[in-house]
């Protein structure tokens, strides 16, 4: 594929946020601000031989949220955290042609509010009860009630069984429902519900530990790409489904105040091909630690990986990464890092390269 000409694009964001937190004797919280904003100018180009765009794509967008929550101690082996969100974000594209002229391709603006919470009670020395809800309100889908729950049982010789019953959910963005074709204003949230359980143990005084876990998730509503049912075109619907099930397990040991190694791996079986998601995933890593030096290294194999729901493009590749770093000061310190040493060719998303090997160094410098 040739590379288009004059491909260009200026984009300037910002961010800001502050905390305030509160700590007693019983209870703890905390109130949070942020806001991020950005500003875009992008000339998408054209292919040799083709003719120079007449318009250049302009947009800005904006979020901001606050975020509180108070969590409380009401007795002994008891704990109760309530909280609330509110979200806006939103924005506006359009493209400005050089006669003057422009066509606005969206300007939305959305607010999500939601309020929740948590209770954790130690019900007898060996299980622990969580159970939660969230009531998620979003001003062009409604409302989402969001439960779950969950049970640990805590064994002898540092053991653990937890199960979980949880339900998640995702909400469409501006993009799928107002830019672009395939767009769609009349998406609904992606639902599921995730079941989990797991057995967890630490042993020889923490040095070993390990982990082994089973899931099975079920969903509706996934947004894909369909022929549109009224018209020419794809159209974005909510006509997917989601049935995954699989395991994860993990180990890793402490061999000295220096040394540590760990490694995991996770197999996923999809009823469905899910975007992004892998069938096997290994690693396996070392770490050092000494002093005012760390260092660490890793290598990653993946199998399986969906890069488009087409059945037949899948991914498979192996990754290895080293960094380390120097505290020369409590302010001041130094880094190095390498990524995807063995240069591999790979994608995660369809049709976008990922870099071969690549190194990067810096300071970090904290007051």
């Amino acid at each position: 594929m040739k590379p288009y000409i004059d491909n260009d694009q200026r984009i300037t964001r910002g961010m800001t946020s502050f905390a305030l937190e509160n700590h007693c004797e019983k209870t703890s919280g905390a109130l949070s601000f942020f806001y991020n904003w950005g500003d875009h100018w992008i000339n998408d180009g054209y292919q040799p031989g083709g003719e120079p765009l007449q318009y250049r794509f302009n947009s800005n967008d904006q979020m901001l949220g606050v975020s509180w929550y108070q969590s409380v101690q009401l007795f002994q082996g008891n704990r109760l955290t309530v909280g609330a969100d509110y979200f806006h974000f939103g924005g506006e594209a359009w493209n400005q042609f050089f006669d003057g002229h422009r066509e606005t391709s969206a300007n939305k603006s959305l607010n999500e509010v939601a309020g929740y919470v948590d209770f954790r009670q130690d019900i007898a020395a060996w299980l622990t009860l969580d159970a939660g809800a969230r009531v998620d309100y979003h001003s062009q889908t409604g409302t989402e009630f969001i439960p779950q729950v969950g049970l640990a049982f805590h064994l002898p010789e540092n053991a653990e069984i937890k199960a979980m019953a949880s339900k998640g959910f995702r909400n469409p963005t501006i993009r799928e429902m107002y830019m672009f074709p395939p767009q769609n204003p009349d998406l609904k949230p992606e639902k599921l519900w995730n079941y989990e359980l797991s057995f967890s143990q630490r042993l020889m005084d923490n040095r070993l530990s390990y982990g082994l876990n089973v899931f099975y998730i079920n969903g509706e509503n996934l947004i894909i790409r369909l022929p549109n049912p009224n018209g020419s075109g794809m159209l974005n619907q909510n006509s997917g489904e989601i049935e995954n099930w699989g395991a994860e397990a993990n180990v890793g040991y402490q061999f000295n105040p220096v040394w540590s190694v760990m490694a995991n791996y996770s197999w996923l079986h999809m009823e469905n091909p899910v975007l992004a998601s892998l069938k096997h995933k290994l690693y396996g890593g070392v770490n050092f630690r000494k002093g005012r030096w760390s260092a660490s290294t890793g290598i990653q194999y993946v199998k399986g990986l969906y890069t488009d729901l087409d059945a037949a493009t899948k991914e498979n590749f192996v990754l290895w990464d080293m960094q380390g770093s120097f505290k020369a000061t409590n302010y001041l310190s130094f880094y190095v890092r390498g990524e995807n040493l063995l240069a591999q060719r790979y994608e995660i998303n369809a049709g976008y390269p990922m870099p071969k090997a690549t190194f990067m160094d810096g300071v970090n410098i904290n007051f």
